[in-house]
């Protein structure tokens, strides 16, 4: 995946987070990779970006 491609995809998986605030991430991110067609291999990092921003949702809300 190309540097700049990479960046859009971790973007906008962020901003999806935000807006539908997945209970489970490795599922939420399964089915995103799954829908977008995404190449395969980056679910592992997808994660942790869709973990680490409900963690960031989370604190800003408490």
């Amino acid at each position: 995946m190309a540097s700049k491609g990479h960046n859009e995809v971790k973007e906008s998986l962020r901003e999806m987070t935000r807006i539908f605030r997945p209970k489970d991430p490795k599922k939420f991110v399964k089915e995103y990779v799954r829908k977008y067609r995404i190449t395969g291999g980056y679910e592992e990092e997808l994660t942790m970006v869709v973990e680490h921003e409900l963690g960031r949702i989370n604190s800003s809300v408490s």
